[in-house]
């Protein structure tokens, strides 16, 4: 599947066959490819996220990296006396949806003939690409902050990587690690392109399961935006193929105490100084500077979605709600069940939220 890399700053380009990251500018890169959707073709696969083989970036089938992951779970339930969809995207191999953004990126890291990676993530991301770096025989470096979970910190190690513990902010993790990648190739699930093109999978899933239709909404977590703009770009090639006639609104949460996509959502894209920015119990969307904010934001305002904010408390009653209707996720993704029971609907509309990652990686934060 040919496709091209371009930079969003100076608009140059570059051949996917080059192992590159980011332009020589300092640019963001987007992936130019054409995806395809052939149904009758996709109905007599596997049920994991490559039956969608013809839309994801991958030229040969033998460098494909994968557990059999995806086509999880999408269920009925009634949560604040409205009727919802879960997709359940913490039963992935690693407990989180990131794993369909790491079996692209990975498998196209085995293509490009990689040996050796760094990543920085507050743990999902982390563990998710060591798990298939692991299966790829790649030698995996992941920085985090010193503070996550440490159940998540164990898997990462399990996995055989190399954990870098960062002391400080996201940021600074973020940055040890930016530092790192000016020699090693940046496996980064918001900096590489590829990682967007495995998590847009979900929507694909969505569509599908609804009988190749879209739904009203979509409400998702977003600190670095890799499920909110990856569904976009999914979407975008769903209806450039005619695949679908609309876009749902795509509705973003975050948590109050770190909420710099919701402060530019309402103050015309101007982002609100670093020292507004406290610590959260979801850990997994606390990023003060997203580096696709531009991309986010846009993706939200052609949808005509909107970016609500919870408080700490509403994340921790929407968590143990969920939990005691039998789903097990961690802080992060109940910022969405308390987004949803913020927002109201109208009863006909069908909303889909995406449970994002496993409760079993945080049991020592949340008691």
């Amino acid at each position: 599947m040919k496709s091209t890399l371009l930079c969003q700053s100076c608009y140059k380009e570059y051949p996917s066959s080059e192992p590159r990251w980011n332009c020589t500018c300092g640019g963001v890169l987007t992936l130019e490819f054409h995806a395809r959707f052939p149904i009758h073709k996709i109905k007599k696969r596997k049920p994991n996220l490559w039956r969608y083989r013809e839309a994801l970036p991958i030229e040969d089938d033998r460098h494909i990296v994968s557990f059999d992951e995806g086509f999880t779970p999408l269920v009925e339930e009634e949560l604040f006396g409205n009727k919802v969809l879960l997709k359940q995207e913490y039963l992935f191999p690693s407990g989180s949806y990131k794993d369909r953004g790491a079996s692209v990126l990975v498998s196209k890291m085995k293509e490009l003939g990689v040996k050796k990676i760094v990543e920085d993530s507050s743990g999902n991301a982390g563990a998710a690409i060591a798990a298939y770096c692991a299966k790829a025989s790649i030698d995996c470096h992941i920085y985090v902050p010193e503070k996550t979970s440490p159940g998540k910190l164990l898997q990462i190690i399990q996995y055989g990587a190399h954990l870098h513990k960062i002391p400080g902010s996201r940021e600074d993790t973020a940055q040890a690690a930016f530092q790192q990648a000016q020699t090693t190739y940046y496996a980064s699930h918001y900096w590489n392109p590829y990682f967007f093109h495995g998590t847009k999978t979900c929507i694909f899933e969505i569509v599908e399961q609804l009988g190749w239709k879209p739904p009203d909404s979509l409400i998702v977590p977003v600190g670095n935006g890799t499920l909110l703009y990856g569904s976009y770009i999914g979407l975008k090639e769903l209806q450039r193929e005619d695949i679908i006639d609309r876009l749902p609104k795509i509705i973003g949460v975050q948590a109050e105490n770190c909420a710099p996509l919701a402060y530019a959502w309402k103050n015309h894209d101007k982002f609100p100084p670093y020292k507004n920015q406290k610590e959260t119990i979801a850990e997994g969307i606390a990023i003060t500077n997203p580096l696709r904010a531009k991309e986010i934001l846009h993706s939200i305002k052609e949808t005509n979605g909107e970016i609500l904010t919870v408080t700490e408390k509403e994340i921790l009653d929407a968590l143990f709600y969920l939990r005691r209707k039998g789903y097990y996720i961690e802080p992060t993704s109940a910022v969405t069940i308390a987004g949803f029971k913020k927002l109201g609907t109208r009863k006909k509309d069908r909303v889909v939220i995406p449970l994002t990652g496993h409760g079993l990686k945080t049991n020592k934060r949340v008691r």
